[in-house]
């Protein structure tokens, strides 16, 4: 090769290099994912109503319950910090004991019977005969009325004096029983009210389930020769495992909560005979001239950790089973 020839393509190639460089073309901008922009779309919504109705709140009466409030600072914002004081108070006061219990009894009594009855209505509706949708659908009349209205008819029942159950005892020959002024008997009456108010839900989702089993494995039970305990305990009862646990969650968390039928029957009395959390919550809140709405927001805030517990415990029952 000759001496112009090696000068002329150095003049050409840049320094240091042998090639010449490829033009450098227009930067292409990744275009956004339409799906994705879809996703967070239907999203958004969901996330703002969990912020506005759930998570402020949440985050307010955390706030409450770690600050001295009144009725002046509550207006003002000005309450001092005062870390867990107001949960010192609560825990170190004399209806706390009496509330814990009555919170417990209550919603555990009223959960069991309201599921074992609902379960044996199901099973029983679950049967084909004649009429069998017509009183499905009455026993669904003590979900649909309003608490304020079965609260009260339950009120006039129980009254000590005019009640028509007290009327019948008497008939019977038995002794008057003051069920909503006796410190014996309030609590039970509040918890037979909830169960009869509570029957329905757990007839509905039961047999919603009930509708999901497939009719093969009765008949090759039928074939087998077993009997209808048979079938149930060992068919029906492990087949509705998932749509059992659903119901008892369900049911713990709005029975914990439970305000309305109690204030309007007993107004948790006769003195805390029947004062549940929700009760007391209010009773430090809105029941005084001197409201106390820092230890009203820890009772509330306990209320919430019980449903938490209660949360927890069936995700993880939940995920045992799926394991297994």
């Amino acid at each position: 090769m000759s001496t112009d020839t090696m000068e002329r393509r150095e003049a050409v190639s840049p320094a240091g290099t042998g090639s010449t460089p490829a033009p450098a073309g227009p930067t292409r901008r990744r275009r956004p994912d339409t799906g994705q922009l879809a996703a967070w779309a239907f999203l958004a919504p969901v996330v703002a109503y969990l912020a506005v109705f759930y998570v402020w709140p949440l985050v307010r009466n955390v706030d409450l319950s770690t600050h001295d409030y009144t009725v002046r600072s509550f207006i003002d914002g000005n309450a001092p910090f005062i870390g867990f004081e107001n949960f010192a108070d609560v825990f170190t006061s004399p209806t706390f004991g009496p509330a814990l219990i009555n919170t417990l009894l209550f919603t555990g009594i009223s959960i069991a019977f309201q599921f074992s009855i609902g379960m044996a209505l199901a099973v029983f509706f679950f049967q084909r005969f004649p009429l069998s949708a017509t009183l499905r659908a009455l026993f669904l009349v003590p979900w649909l009325l309003p608490l304020i209205v079965s609260a009260s008819t339950w009120s006039w029942m129980l009254n000590s004096e005019s009640g028509v159950v007290n009327s019948v005892i008497r008939t019977l020959g038995g002794d008057q029983v003051n069920w909503l002024t006796s410190p014996q008997w309030a609590l039970t009456s509040v918890i037979i009210a909830n169960i009869w108010i509570g029957i329905p839900f757990n007839l509905v989702i039961l047999y919603s389930g009930l509708q999901n089993i497939s009719g093969d494995i009765y008949e090759a039970a039928a074939l087998d020769g077993a009997n209808a305990w048979q079938v149930f305990w060992r068919i029906t009862f492990p087949l509705l495992r998932p749509v059992s646990a659903i119901t008892i969650l369900l049911g713990l968390v709005y029975t914990l909560k439970v305000f309305d039928i109690i204030w309007i029957m007993t107004r948790g009395g006769p003195g805390d005979a029947s004062t549940t959390f929700a009760i007391w919550s209010y009773q430090l809140g809105f029941g005084s001239t001197l409201p106390s709405f820092g230890p009203a927001a820890a009772v509330g805030n306990l209320l919430i950790v019980m449903a938490l517990v209660c949360g927890f415990v069936y995700l993880r029952v939940q995920r045992k089973q799926d394991q297994s």
